[in-house]
């Protein structure tokens, strides 16, 4: 792959049939060779013969890799569709000469940009810094001595040539040691609230304990296994869309409403009941909320409009009951949808249906499903648990 983005790279400078660079104003110098995000993406779809969204992505790539840097927003490794400015990094930092970024090496450069920026680093920096003082103690005063000579040579330059090497060795640095803050995964997973061992452990204890009589691996199934005979009749009354589930079915669809919903005969079942309390628009929303979450892209936008047709627009046909906040942030969302444009909404109404309609199915002691509302019974086992659990609180009406 080195050598596809090196034939590449050279490819797009050269002069007559490469990308147009021009003479660009950064703060109060005049950079040469510098093209916008709009240039390199317009190049790249044309050589390629490709969409413009793939040539975004070959371009945010060719960033990463650090071939092309922006000069702006230099901690962005990613190619905008724009008139941001990038530039071709100079070959001595290509990926493909196979450079180490040494410890010593990145010492060297923060102490050098320390001295240019007389003490005042950015934070991430400031933190490697201070820890190759310590780290490298031994050989700091190599490495201060190194930067020095490298800052004294550096403003021999002319100003231009000085600001583009500084911005071609930032980037080459950004690329190899970039700043923590940056990975978004590590940020969620720092912010996420921390729980106790022994209440994740008692979480899962008190999960096996709750499933352990539904799982056939786990607990004997009647009318027999079919992972051990020749005996398919378990699947058979068990299927997504069968006309009546049995009780064992039943009972999960009461240890919660995600056990509820995710089965397509419990949803199916929950949406009658709905439409009985006239409250169907708030299933039919999550649906197409689901519906986006999980669809094709190129229908993003269509199921954008029909859902706030629908459900969101003032005299919409379902309309939906949210609080004005979340209705805020999810009509301004649905201007540029996406994949999660609706989860702040689809929240709202989970947790609307689970506490108002699902608790009261559940809590209801005067709706609860008998034998003979339910179609083959998985009989008991003596002595098991579903001896204990002989009511089942789930709504009779579910399974009618």
């Amino acid at each position: 792959s080195f050598n596809l983005d090196l034939e590449l790279v050279v490819g797009m400078q050269d002069p007559k049939n490469g990308v147009k660079g021009s003479e660009q104003k950064l703060n109060i110098t005049v950079i040469p060779h510098v093209m916008t995000g709009q240039d390199i993406a317009s190049w790249i779809a044309n050589f390629f013969k490709m969409d413009a969204d793939e040539a975004l992505a070959m371009g945010t790539m060719m960033v990463a890799f650090g071939y092309i840097y922006p000069l702006q927003n230099h901690r962005k490794l990613v190619l905008k569709a724009d008139d941001s400015f990038y530039r071709f990094q100079t070959p001595y930092f290509w990926p493909v000469q196979k450079w180490l970024a040494e410890d010593i090496d990145y010492a060297i450069y923060l102490a050098k940009r320390n001295i240019r920026k007389k003490g005042i680093l950015e934070p991430y920096e400031q933190e490697h810094y201070n820890n190759f003082n310590k780290w490298l103690n031994h050989k700091w005063d190599f490495i201060v001595l190194q930067a020095q000579e490298q800052y004294r040579a550096g403003k021999e330059r002319k100003k231009a040539d000085r600001v583009v090497f500084d911005c071609q060795e930032r980037a080459y640095w950004i690329v190899n040691r970039p700043p923590v803050s940056d990975n978004i995964f590590l940020e969620q997973a720092i912010m996420r609230a921390k729980v106790k061992s022994s209440v994740s452990l008692g979480a899962f204890v008190k999960y096996i304990t709750t499933f352990k009589n539904h799982d056939p691996f786990l607990s004997p199934c009647l009318p027999s296994n079919p992972w051990q005979t020749d005996d398919s009749t378990y699947w058979d009354i068990n299927t997504r869309s069968v006309e009546i589930p049995t009780k064992m079915r039943v009972e999960r669809w009461s240890f919660s409403f995600f056990e509820l919903l995710n089965d397509p005969r419990g949803r199916a079942d929950f949406k009658v009941f709905l439409k009985k309390e006239f409250s169907g628009e708030n299933l039919a929303f999550w649906e197409a909320a689901e519906e986006m979450k999980w669809g094709a892209a190129d229908s993003m936008k269509e199921k954008a409009e029909t859902t706030f047709k629908t459900f969101l627009a003032p005299g919409a046909p379902r309309w939906i009951n949210i609080d004005g906040r979340t209705m805020g942030l999810t009509v301004k969302g649905l201007e540029h949808p996406h994949r999660y444009v609706l989860d702040a909404a689809q929240t709202h109404i989970f947790m609307l249906m689970k506490k108002v309609i699902y608790q009261n199915i559940v809590g209801s002691d005067g709706c609860q499903a008998n034998d003979e509302q339910v179609g083959p019974q998985e009989v008991k086992r003596p002595g098991s648990a579903s001896d204990i659990q002989e009511r089942t609180h789930v709504n009779a009406q579910l399974v009618e």
